[in-house]
């Protein structure tokens, strides 16, 4: 009996396969030109040059410049994840937000114009590597609740340090090399630790607001109470949180 010939379509996997790779070269075009000369040097002519195909290849492959600029944008994010290192039960929670916020910040100094583009329009909070990374963020702003070091809501904490990383990265890059001061960095980098945490865990204190918050933030972790039951807790420890 004859073989069959393997399922599938060869030629259109094929296809599929040059296709990538020819993204994955106009968008490493792309970043090489941004990273020296700036956006005004990421035109489709340039990168089309850089990567050695022609002008049309890239409205092809990416539908117009914009979604060719927000390609580089998702490559840089999910770079920034790959450079993020992560410590599932780290023995100081507090010192774990230093590094993170470290690695944040060292990222975009090292990579000055692909960090402003990457942040430079709202709309690429949609990335799924912004979103993996901010997951890894509350993540450990959910450890410092759990063990009662968080000095605020979680989700508000989160905004404060993605916020003082990222104006941290670009108040450096606008000054002029001579005014760069490093102090600079460690400030926010502390007034940031003092703004989300306590100085020390705050299930120690005899008031609830730090016990509701550490309450509230495991009670995912418990199988005991039904989903109506969590919800209505969870609303009352919501109250008693904010009275701290």
């Amino acid at each position: 009996m004859p073989l069959r010939p393997p399922s599938g379509n060869s030629a259109s996997d094929t296809a599929a396969i040059g296709r990538e790779q020819a993204r994955q070269r106009v968008i490493e075009a792309a970043v090489d030109l941004l990273t020296r000369g700036g956006r005004d040097a990421v035109t489709t002519r340039a990168v089309a040059e850089t990567a050695g195909l022609q002008p049309p290849a890239i409205y092809r492959l990416f539908g117009d410049k914009d979604g060719l600029l927000d390609a580089v944008a998702e490559h840089g994010f999910a770079a920034f994840l790959a450079a993020k290192r992560v410590d599932p039960d780290p023995r100081d929670p507090v010192e774990d937000l230093r590094a993170g916020w470290d690695v944040a910040v060292e990222f975009g100094l090292a990579n000055p114009a692909l960090y402003t583009l990457m942040h430079s329009e709202p709309t690429r909070a949609t990335s799924a590597a912004f979103k993996a990374g901010m997951e890894i963020l509350m993540s450990r702003v959910r450890r410092l609740a759990v063990s009662g070091w968080l000095r605020v809501d979680e989700e508000l904490a989160a905004q404060i340090i993605h916020a003082t990383a990222r104006g941290a990265v670009l108040t450096w890059l606008s000054l002029p090399e001579n005014r760069r001061d490093p102090a600079l960095l460690t400030t926010l980098r502390e007034s940031m630790i003092a703004a989300v945490t306590n100085q020390r865990p705050s299930v120690q204190d005899a008031g609830p607001a730090g016990a509701a918050r550490a309450l509230r933030a495991s009670l995912p972790e418990q199988t005991t109470l039904s989903s109506a039951e969590q919800h209505l807790l969870r609303e009352w420890l919501g109250r008693l949180a904010a009275e701290g």
